[in-house]
């Protein structure tokens, strides 16, 4: 496809209108905007920041149509607020803010494609407790409508036993539970998320039929006896070999005729289309040590390693819905 010297411009102008987004939602200038109109001076006195820099930064979020101006007065309209005021049932922000730690990461593209990822740096909000409350929440905000789709995608049939490996919040653990009244789950994860899962999922009524085990899927074994194994949105973050060691050890925790599902970004052979897969290669590419997406021959060649047979891309997809299935025979 051409591009015009125009259209390459803009492309290198990009970044503006979401770094004036990004510094928005860590600012939280959408929240006090949905409750009432504000002058740039009264906002910057609520926010505690320079009405100079305010001014400049709500002028261009109103050129955005993300807020509305009137004569000096501000205000975030009612559609704008119910997916970016953190008081809204259904904000997003979480996984907004979740994108601000990514643009840290993607500032190091650059020096990360000259000379690789620094042995020491892994995607730091594992560490950071305020920012593993916003990538458990990105994921919750990101699977919750998705969940029910996917799980009838899937199609567990007859399974009783499910294991979420790297379930976060419980999202897809909650939908199989609810579509599936026979069935019990194991949500596996690292401790502190293990602990946001069980504040969430307490509300459910769901919790007598859940085990939540707390782990490192990297060092430790996981508990064995399912029917139906969960990987979702996981193999992204792995090296191929680093995904074939897991999928021993889900092979070794699933019952014989015992199922795998991977939803994540299946790619094609040249890895070059659904494009925001490609994009998202490049987000593992800052992020971990050798992580990025897979076609589904390199997906179906991984488990085949791993002892699993009959592998089949269940779900093409745009996004991170790619659906991919394996048997232990």
């Amino acid at each position: 496809m051409d591009m015009t010297p125009e259209e390459i411009i803009a492309l290198g102008r990009k970044f503006m209108e979401s770094r004036i987004f990004l510094t928005a939602a860590e600012l939280d200038v959408f929240t006090i905007l949905a409750k009432r109109s504000m002058s740039a001076r009264e906002a910057a006195d609520a926010l505690k920041v320079t009405e100079r820099g305010i001014t400049i930064l709500l002028d261009a979020l109103a050129s955005m149509g993300l807020l509305e101006k009137n004569t000096d007065m501000y205000h975030c309209p009612a559609g704008v607020a119910s997916s970016l005021s953190t008081e809204s049932p259904g904000t997003i922000i979480p996984m907004i803010r979740h994108n601000v730690g990514g643009w840290k990461r993607w500032s190091n593209l650059t020096e990360i494609v000259r000379h690789g990822m620094d042995d020491n740096k892994t995607m730091g909000f594992l560490d950071n407790e305020s920012e593993l409350e916003a990538f458990i929440g990105a994921m919750h905000v990101v699977a919750y409508n998705l969940a029910p789709g996917i799980v009838s995608a899937i199609r567990p049939g007859q399974a009783k036993k499910l294991l979420d490996i790297g379930g976060a919040s419980g999202s897809y653990t909650q939908a199989f539970l609810e579509a599936f009244p026979g069935m019990t789950a194991t949500l596996f994860d690292l401790p502190p998320v293990i602990k946001i899962a069980e504040r969430r999922l307490s509300g459910t009524g769901l919790l007598q039929r859940i085990t939540l085990v707390p782990g490192n899927f990297y060092l430790d074994e996981l508990p064995q006896g399912y029917d139906l194994v969960l990987l979702s949105a996981i193999i992204h973050q792995n090296s191929t070999e680093q995904n074939i060691a897991l999928y021993r050890k889900i092979y070794r925790a699933l019952v014989p005729g015992g199922r795998i599902i991977i939803r994540d970004h299946v790619m094609t052979p040249d890895h070059t289309q659904p494009a925001r897969g490609a994009l998202f290669a490049v987000n593992m590419l800052v992020g971990t040590q050798g992580g990025g997406t897979y076609s589904f021959e390199e997906i179906r060649e991984s488990l085949e390693v791993a002892g699993f047979i009959n592998v089949r891309l269940i779900q093409p997809d745009e996004r991170m819905n790619g659906l991919v299935e394996g048997f232990r025979p």
